[in-house]
């Protein structure tokens, strides 16, 4: 398959600099483009792999203008990113995919789901009764949602992903453990995207919410009763105990957790690998690692870590005095 450059920039503008009749054959990276492909620079520390490129265009900001085209065609657009991000689209959407059941015969729907005339269901996927799913809305394999789960519109549902398995309830009595039954479901809004074998359990009494345009990776546990809000982003393996609460617009690296029945406030980055272990009611970027050790020597270190600043203060002001 190709594209003439021509055809992009009059599908996504941009300011084209170069010959509007080259013909784009594939994407790629900058380091690994190759004549007839189309690459990007989204970001100046890769800034030394522009002159290098045998892309046959690059998509760069205005900053990179003249550099970019000291080296061959380019498109200059104010987000390089995003302009390469709507190229992948046309290019799948020109590519065309192979038509199959909308609904494959395979899956397992109960009678008593409903199921939008427009969405897609594929091999062996489980929707289970009472279970709605919303127009445009697409199951990949293997995918369960659960009774009385709602997903919304045009929403991307992975392979292996669970919606609505029972969250993690248990009343201790005399050494065993009591099953609390989760009375909840889940609701997940419009134009979400839900990576393969990410579980997502149903609350206890209330609903696990999932709100508009949120993105999760693959293999993420959200426990029973979190609520995460529109535009929140969240890479593979992290972990949301029961009852967090996430805001709008908030991002969590890999790997990091969000402790139960915690507050993010809109606007919050967790690093990868970190633990929120507290509330966090103001926007930010917030990291915490610290080596694994014996507990009790642990909250000593961490106890003390959390004085540097103001120990460095104070022998940054003893110093002066002793320099008088």
């Amino acid at each position: 398959m190709t594209l003439r450059l021509a055809s992009i920039v009059e599908a996504l503008g941009g300011e084209l600099h170069g010959d509007a009749s080259l013909l784009i054959e594939g994407l790629a990276p900058l380091e690994s483009a190759q004549s007839g492909q189309l690459s990007f620079l989204s970001h100046p520390k890769y800034q030394n792999q522009l002159a290098a490129s045998r892309a046959a265009c690059v998509i760069v900001s205005p900053q990179f203008q003249e550099l970019a085209c000291a080296r061959g065609a380019c498109i200059v657009t104010d987000q390089p990113y995003l302009y390469f991000a709507r190229v992948t689209q046309l290019w799948k959407k020109t590519l065309g995919v192979a038509v199959g059941p909308r609904i494959h015969p395979s899956a397992v729907i109960d009678p008593l789901a409903r199921v939008h005339p427009s969405a897609q269901i594929g091999p062996l996927c489980v929707v289970e009764a009472g279970a709605v799913i919303g127009a445009l809305t697409v199951l990949k394999s293997r995918v369960t949602l659960g009774e009385r789960c709602v997903v919304g519109e045009r929403c991307i549902i992975h392979a292996g992903v669970v919606i609505g398995a029972d969250g993690f309830g248990f009343a201790p009595n005399a050494g065993t453990w009591e099953k609390i039954e989760q009375l909840g479901a889940v609701r997940i809004g419009n134009d979400v995207e839900i990576g393969a074998n990410t579980c997502i359990d149903r609350g206890a009494l209330q609903d696990t919410v999932i709100e508009d345009g949120v993105k999760l990776d693959n293999l993420i546990q959200i426990g029973h009763n979190v609520h995460i809000g529109q535009h929140t982003a969240m890479a593979g393996c992290a972990g949301v105990a029961g009852s967090a609460t996430i805001g709008a617009h908030c991002t969590v690296g890999g790997g990091a957790i969000v402790l139960g029945h915690l507050t993010l406030a809109d606007g919050v980055h967790i690093s990868a690998a970190s633990v929120a272990t507290r509330s966090i009611h103001k926007p930010g970027h917030y990291t915490g690692m610290f080596p694994l050790d014996d507990n009790a020597a642990w909250e000593k270190n961490a106890a003390s870590l959390k004085q540097l600043a103001s120990l460095r203060e104070r022998i940054r002001a003893l110093e002066v005095q002793l320099n008088k």
